[in-house]
This record gives C-alpha cells, sequence and structure tokens, in this order.
C-alpha cells in the first residue's frame, strides 16, 4: 500500500523526550516501511524515519521561538498532503480536527483519523458534522460522543525500547511521569508520597499553560530528598526512571484516552497504580499489573500490595497486549477494509451513473 502519515508539527517524531503521538506515529510508520509499505511521513524536518519524510518546516515548531500562529504551518501541511493525495492508497491524519474539512472535499483517496485526545465542548460539533469519516479510537473509552468508528487500535511500544529490571533500585522509590499539569496529577502524586512516606521522582514537561500552576502548587512541595523533580527527560532516562522504580503513580483526573505511561512502565516490569478514569481499566490488569482505584486515599493504601505483584507478568502482559506488532496488524486491516469500502463504494455510483 501506499500510506500518507499525518504528524503533528509541534515535536518531532519520534520526540526526543516527551510525546506521545509522535512516539506512536514513528513506531507505525517504521514498521509498516518494514513490511514492505510504501510510506510517506508528513511531519518536521527534523524527524527521523524509515519512510520517505516530507519536511513541512526545518524544525518541531516547539523549538523555534519566531513561530507564533501553529495553525498556519498545520494548514500548510495539510495543503501539502491533499495536494498530492492522488498520489496514495490512503492518508492516515494523525492531527485531529484539522484535517475534517479538507478529507471531505477529497474523493479518490479515504483519510482515517486516529482520535489521540478528547472531545471538547468545542470540537464536538465539528466532528459530528464530519460523522461518516473513517476513525479509529485508541480505547473503547474513548468513543464518547457517535462517529463512524472502523475500530479501536490500542498503542503499542517497541519492547526492546524498554529494558527489563527484575529488582527495583534501593532505597526504592515511586515514580510519576508526564505533563506537569493539574489533570495528570502530579499534586496527587506527592500527596501520596507524603502520606505513605514514600521518596517521589518526577519527571515531565512544564507547558506555559502549566508554569503558574507548577510554580504555586508543585515547585513549592520539592525538596530534593523526599520529593524530587528531574525536569524533561530523554528515553533513555525515562525508560531508567521507570525500570528502577518499586511502583509508577497515574494519579489523573481526567478522561486519560490511552496513557503511554502505563504501558511503558509495565514493560519495564513496573507495576502501575492510578484512578480509574478514561482508559485505565482498558490498559492494567487489576491485581495483576498494578491496581485500578477510585480515591487518591486508595492509591496511597495499594502500595504495599504492588510490592507483591510479579514484575515479570508486567513485561508480559505489555507484550501480549500493547507490542508495535499489533499495533501495525490492527491499521493494516483497517486500511485494507477502507480502500475495499471505498473501491466497492466507487463501482456502486459508477453503474449507478450508467
Amino acid at each position: 500500500m501506499k500510506i500518507a502519515q499525518v504528524a503533528p508539527l509541534w515535536e518531532r517524531v519520534p520526540p526526543p523526550n516527551y510525546g506521545g503521538i509522535e512516539l506512536v506515529v514513528s513506531r507505525l510508520t517504521d514498521e509498516l516501511v518494514r513490511r514492505g509499505h510504501q510510506v510517506t511521513l508528513f511531519a518536521s524536518g527534523d524527524s527521523q524515519t524509515l519512510a520517505h519524510l516530507e519536511a513541512v518546516y526545518s524544525q518541531a515548531l516547539r523549538l523555534d521561538r519566531n513561530v507564533k500562529e501553529y495553525a498556519v504551518y498545520e494548514m500548510l501541511e495539510l495543503s501539502q498532503v491533499y495536494q498530492s493525495a492522488a498520489q496514495f492508497d490512503i492518508i492516515h491524519s494523525h492531527v485531529g480536527i484539522s484535517a475534517l474539512a479538507l478529507a471531505s472535499l477529497i474523493t479518490a483517496t479515504s483519510t482515517v483519523h486516529t482520535l489521540h485526545g478528547n472531545f471538547t465542548t468545542d470540537n464536538r460539533h465539528a466532528f459530528s458534522y464530519h460523522q461518516k469519516q473513517p476513525y479509529v479510537s485508541i480505547s473503547n473509552s474513548q468513543r464518547q460522543i457517535d462517529l463512524n468508528y472502523i475500530g479501536t487500535v490500542y498503542n503499542g511500544i517497541e519492547l526492546a525500547d524498554y529494558p527489563f529490571v527484575a529488582q527495583p533500585s534501593e532505597p526504592p522509590y515511586l515514580a510519576f511521569l508526564g505533563r506537569l499539569s493539574p489533570e495528570k496529577g502530579p499534586q496527587h502524586a506527592i500527596a501520596i508520597a507524603k502520606q505513605s512516606g514514600w521518596r517521589l521522582k518526577i519527571a515531565g514537561k512544564i507547558d506555559l499553560a502549566d508554569l503558574k500552576f507548577f510554580e504555586q502548587e508543585i515547585a513549592p512541595l520539592i525538596d530534593g530528598q523526599q520529593i524530587e523533580y528531574l525536569g524533561e527527560i530523554s528515553h533513555a532516562e525515562k525508560a531508567e526512571l521507570l525500570g528502577n522504580a518499586a511502583i509508577t503513580l497515574f494519579p489523573i483526573n481526567w478522561q486519560e484516552p490511552f496513557g503511554l505511561v502505563m504501558i511503558e512502565s509495565m514493560a519495564t516490569g513496573t507495576p502501575v497504580i492510578a484512578m480509574n478514569f478514561g482508559s485505565v481499566p482498558e490498559v492494567i490488569a487489576h491485581n495483576r499489573t498494578g491496581f485500578i482505584c477510585k480515591s487518591y486515599a486508595e492509591m496511597a493504601a495499594m502500595i504495599p500490595l504492588a510490592l507483591e505483584l510479579n514484575r515479570q507478568t508486567c513485561r508480559k502482559y505489555v507484550e501480549n497486549n500493547f507490542s508495535v506488532s499489533q499495533m501495525v496488524n490492527g491499521y493494516e486491516a483497517i486500511y485494507r477494509q477502507i480502500i475495499k469500502d471505498r473501491i466497492e463504494s466507487n463501482g456502486r455510483i459508477h453503474a449507478a451513473k450508467i
């Protein structure tokens, strides 16, 4: 198949540090190339890929302080994609709502949209207006409005990127990894650590929108001893942080559509204690690879039980359910189904005209 992958421009593919969507796009794109497909990746010019790269801008937009209007570059990217639409059997968009209007105007090549985020009050109407376009959800819990869902494909990771750690480091610690924003719950991770007396290592980026939250609610609690902030770390540092932890905390307070950190942690052998929001029940095997909780007090209470979980079971669970191979198998089947449906639909239209 000739496939176009359309990535966000904010981070490079794959991201050097934080960037869940871009990591998934990278693993999907490269595995499709390995399987013999002709893949073109539309992304920032500093991206690294086995596919043919169509550079929309020289580097990830987040790195260029001169870029003030992200939407302008996203429009340029999508113009470039759809001007060459006839070259592809299918276009796979990872940029959300931005691609809907142009995709609806192109009939020769179908676009499938992977939904990487949640629906908002503002975007629900736009998605509903384009209800019949083909969509892929990354968890069943994400399906909050009625759309033409072709399937659910869970995100997958390359197990080799996450070395298994049989025993956590000493002295033991809890880990929190993610964007430092209210909905991700670093404030709750700190409270759990203080309540239980555990050391906590925090890593993740701070977006400008979350800077005030960090300065007021997180920074004053970081003492460099019990509560330690490592900053925005590289992939290798991320695997080391998670693998050496006794437990990873996932104290979200929003409907997380997937939560890549959970499978990254379990891949290293480290169980996850999480709040019961969004995709959490689809990702964690309760009482086997972690615990799904209804309150932050319950999360703290589950720490002794989580220490007894088998770390090899955590690793095997990810291998069996969230590998890159399984993810790509799911997308290949969806591509073929969409192409088949389009050919059959075009045949019916041609017959009707005759």
